[in-house]
């Protein structure tokens, strides 16, 4: 099969287009046909090398996070898919591999597709709509008349996360460039400040939630927005000792991430607040749950640009840009 491979850690890296052999079938995975595969900062930032630290992948490698398309084959173990079915995911870290005509991944990282939408639109969400679910629902338990600030509502998590955070019942703020206004404001949100003519430390205050997701400096602000006992989910860094803890990391490591995270952990206690990192994981139940959300009109996706599949670095560097409204997909086959 074709496949676009790095071939080794480094930043602007190319991707190579190569002959690769079709993935193993293990017991309980499902063989999947790409149809369309979202990309994803994350993408360049693996190639980067940037959390080569926790997430090793070996050169050559396939990038890629979000996948949409058709299941092939089965495992003797699977239960829950058959041939033929229509499904979409995002398969879980150190099995990732979606700038590729196949991928195989474990059942549980897999759901049904939202029968509402196209293939490119399904292969938006994975990692986006699971990034938002877990940070507004699983951790920070999101409840009606909460106040909540997204941060780069234009983006790919932001638009998906307005909508959530709406859906949830809260008042949502979000910033996002002059050319942006609109679209924010058509997902749902209710406070919108262009962050070229305004600061945002200046406007909002009292909130129960930031979902942080730029660099440290706006993470700095962010913290003093909360109100005391609010919350800062990051999805941007830095890594804190829990998630070393969650991923098992050896001594070193969690002294290099605890760390890493000091300054920001220490400004948080000082002000009364919490921080928190998130790396979202790989979770079919929960994207079944989207499912039903994007199938009852409670969410749209949203899809700046469509690339053919020989274009996959094209998308890649576009991503890299920072200028896509919502994501950024590649059809791999029709």
């Amino acid at each position: 099969m074709k496949a676009f491979v790095v071939d080794k850690y480094k930043k602007n890296g190319a991707l190579r287009l190569a002959k690769v052999p079709e993935p193993e079938v293990r017991d309980d995975d499902v063989m999947v046909r790409v149809h369309a595969t979202g990309v994803n900062l994350l993408d360049s930032k693996v190639r980067n090398g940037e959390f080569k630290l926790f997430l090793p992948y070996r050169p050559p490698f396939v990038l890629g996070h979000d996948v949409a398309g058709i299941v092939t084959r089965v495992g003797p173990k699977v239960r829950r898919f058959k041939a033929g079915d229509e499904v979409y995911a995002r398969p879980r870290d150190h099995r990732v591999g979606t700038f590729a005509e196949f991928i195989a991944m474990n059942e549980a990282d897999v759901a049904l597709k939202p029968k509402n939408i196209s293939m490119e639109e399904a292969a938006s969400i994975p990692l986006v709509g699971l990034t938002a679910w877990q940070a507004l629902v699983e951790v920070a338990k999101v409840k009606p008349g909460q106040k909540v600030f997204i941060q780069a509502g234009s983006g790919g998590v932001g638009t998906f996360a307005i909508q959530l955070a709406k859906h949830l019942g809260a008042t949502v703020a979000t910033t996002t460039s002059t050319k942006n206004v609109e679209l924010v404001k058509g997902l749902g949100a209710d406070v919108v400040i262009d962050y070229k003519t305004q600061d945002f430390e200046k406007v909002l205050s009292g909130y129960d939630l930031v979902l942080h997701s730029q660099d440290a400096k706006t993470l700095e602000k962010s913290l003093r927005v909360l109100k005391p006992g609010g919350l800062l989910i990051s999805i941007s860094g830095p890594p804190d000792p829990e998630f070393a803890k969650e991923l098992g990391l050896n001594l070193f490591l969690k002294l290099v991430i605890r760390l890493l995270s000091r300054g920001a952990r220490k400004q948080a206690k000082s002000l009364g607040v919490r921080f928190s990192f998130l790396f979202m994981r790989a979770q079919g139940q929960q994207l079944g749950a989207i499912t039903s959300l994007i199938e009852s009109g409670v969410i749209r996706p949203v899809v700046d640009k469509v690339f053919l599949f020989e274009k996959t670095a094209d998308a890649l560097a576009y991503v890299e840009t920072g200028r896509a409204k919502g994501k950024v997909v590649v059809t791999v086959a029709d």
